[in-house]
């Protein structure tokens, strides 16, 4: 397998399958657990063939975070979306020419203003959009606290037009989080929020049909889904550097890398200079707020096997610089040696390239992706 890199034009995007499959098979086990839907993100692997494996049944719930990823994946069939980032006027048309196809698509909103567009612009093209109602459980982002009264005047606005479906949270606090009784304590913020919102328009005449939450950090860690429907998540198909230092994942969990050659050596200051810079890694630097800053990702060898004091600290735009934490020295290597780079996380790193080099035994398979808006 390993020969047959060598092949490979750098920098380009690696994916080892089987712990790719892996991370898929412990989410999904996890949530079995509590009688809950996993309605997996998308955003993250942006790509048909992965998505074949994240979700087989493309009747199956979805989330994705641009309405390019609701046309494509409704292109190849998935009829189950929701477009979980706060709607504009501007972008109804689009989802309206979505629904005219067959497709479930469900909005997010937060507001009065929306609602009211929301609600016009359906009446006037004779048309039914679901929509969700956006809460924020840890004033991290958008979204209404679960106690705005608000929330009852939204509701009530959209249920007179038949477009509400229910309520949704997204803990990103958590990916703050350094310990595993805080990431227990966001999942329960999460799941305690939706449910006190769903109970307030419940006093109201409001049935809440969907009660949606999820990170990865907070779906791994739950203990408790009382009154959740489903769960959303993303990141954990591939993990990064940043849930490693959560905590959610141990590096040998992270499925994808960023294979690169050397370019260049400098023994006399423990540096060695590579092909991959911010435009194949990214500028993400999510772990520098962590115990352990990973730099612009930690670095493996060709077989992922993981070099340990190496890390790669500045990144121009297509040059990377490797350099050692005290007490470690270089390996010995030369010119066009391939090494593989740990993302500081997974969605920014593999929005910088147009597919990935999926490895599995003997064999290296291409998928594509897509990006834009």
């Amino acid at each position: 397998m390993f020969t047959s890199l060598g092949s490979l034009q750098t920098p380009c995007l690696v994916v080892d399958k089987i712990t790719f499959l892996h991370n898929l098979s412990r989410m999904e086990k996890h949530l079995d657990a509590f009688n809950v839907t996993l309605r997996p993100h998308l955003k993250t692997v942006k790509s048909i063939a992965a998505a074949s494996y994240i979700l087989a049944d493309k009747q199956a719930g979805c989330t994705v975070s641009t309405l390019k990823e609701a046309e494509t994946f409704a292109a190849e069939g998935y009829t189950n979306i929701t477009y979980a980032v706060g709607i504009t006027e501007d972008k109804l048309q689009r989802v309206l020419a979505l629904i005219n196809r067959g497709v479930n698509l469900t909005i997010l909103l937060d507001s009065m203003e929306q609602a009211m567009f929301v609600s016009q612009f359906c009446s006037e093209n004779e048309c039914t959009i679901p929509c969700l109602i956006e809460i924020d459980c840890d004033g991290h982002r958008a979204g209404l606290s679960p106690k705005n009264k608000e929330i009852v005047t939204i509701a009530t606005i959209l249920e007179s037009s038949g477009l509400y479906r229910g309520l949704l949270t997204h803990a990103g606090g958590s990916y703050a989080c350094s310990t595993a009784e805080q990431l227990i304590q966001f999942a329960e913020k999460e799941r305690s929020a939706v449910v006190a919102a769903a109970s307030m328009l419940e006093e109201a005449g409001i049935t809440t049909t969907v009660l949606s939450i999820g990170s990865t950090p907070t779906a791994l860690s739950t203990q408790n889904l009382d009154g959740i429907t489903e769960v959303r998540a993303g990141v954990y198909t591939f993990f990064d550097l940043v849930m490693a230092g959560i905590g959610i994942c141990d590096i040998e969990d992270i499925a994808l890398s960023v294979l690169t050659r050397v370019t260049g050596i400098k023994r006399s200051k423990n540096k060695l200079f590579i092909d991959a810079g911010w435009m194949a890694l990214s500028r993400d630097r999510g772990t520098a707020s962590q115990a352990f800053d990973c730099g612009y990702g930690l670095v493996c060898d060709q077989a992922g096997n993981l070099l340990p004091g190496l890390k790669v600290t500045s990144a121009n735009q297509e040059h990377g610089v490797i350099e050692c934490e005290p007490g470690f020295t270089l390996p010995d290597m030369k010119h066009g040696d391939l090494l593989r780079i740990l993302p500081n996380h997974a969605c920014a790193t593999a929005a910088q390239h147009s597919g990935y080099h999926v490895l599995s035994h003997d064999d290296i398979e291409f998928w594509p992706r897509f990006g834009g808006w």
